[in-house]
């Protein structure tokens, strides 16, 4: 039996479905990390760690002549993000209605790709992740809410990157405030700035929620790594006579192997 007790659920195979697409639809625009970091997994609920490849001294070996080391590993974190969907709703959608109400799934699917965005871009302390913004040695360059510089910002970020000895393609995470103002801004002769961003980059410009201001990465690989336990899943908690209690839930771990190939743009 799977641990997300799916079949314990007052829940149809045709409501199943509904509620997967739904998730589906309303995680890929958000999960931004996805799209600009190295991406490995999943590797299911059992795993536990990702290999390090490294060891630290262990004293006292149980033996004479004798020498000890205990390997290292990242433990991965488990986060889940709790919601409820009416049965009345659930029956309508078995009857064959096209606009159930599934808004609590869809605030649990933005919770869940914030957490993992943050903790890529910024950190998660307590869970073990060292966020790119927060590693990267470059100081940091404020954004500001003139978007006319927002190239010229840019621009400096790749500079130092190619001074640091990382090569391109770049990639750019923006936050839902200084995305929104890129998005509504046009440069002289109504050229798209968004447009002048991505040749900059010569990669991907993503909206990021969870992101404060904006990161510049190097896309050329093997710099940042988010491996994957169980990738986001939707599990069973329990149900009333009024709604059905049920959760999204993933396990990871982040490693920014290389903190020289990004580049934070602060608000």
């Amino acid at each position: 039996m799977s641990h997300l007790l799916r079949d314990q659920a007052p829940i149809s195979e045709a409501g199943w479905r509904e509620i997967d697409e739904e998730a589906r639809e309303r995680l890929a625009p958000a999960l931004a990390a996805r799209k600009l970091v190295d991406f490995s997994g999943p590797n299911g609920w059992e795993y536990s760690a990702t290999n390090l490849g490294r060891v630290e001294a262990v004293p006292d070996a149980p033996g004479e002549n004798l020498v000890a080391a205990r390997r290292r590993v990242l433990p991965l974190v488990e986060v889940r993000a709790p919601f409820q969907l009416s049965r009345d709703e659930l029956l309508d959608a078995d009857r064959g209605a096209e606009d159930i109400e599934l808004g609590p799934l869809d605030d649990a699917a933005h919770r869940i790709a914030v957490a993992e965005n943050r903790a890529v871009f910024h950190g998660w302390q307590t869970g073990g992740i060292v966020g790119i913004a927060e590693v990267s040695p470059h100081d940091p360059i404020p954004l500001g809410e003139d978007c006319a510089r927002y190239p010229r910002h840019v621009a400096k970020a790749i500079d130092a990157l190619l001074g640091a000895g990382i090569e391109g393609p770049y990639g750019l995470a923006l936050g839902p405030e200084a995305h929104t103002r890129v998005l509504e801004t046009g440069e002289a002769g109504g050229y798209p700035l968004l447009e002048h961003l991505r040749k900059i980059l010569d990669g991907p410009l993503v909206w990021a929620p969870g992101v404060d201001g904006a990161v510049v990465v190097s896309m050329r690989g093997g710099d940042f790594l988010l491996e994957s336990g169980e990738d986001l899943s939707i599990g069973y908690d329990r149900h009333d006579a009024d709604a059905v209690h049920l959760y999204l839930e993933e396990s990871f771990s982040f490693r920014a192997v290389t903190p020289e190939a990004g580049f934070a743009l602060t608000p």
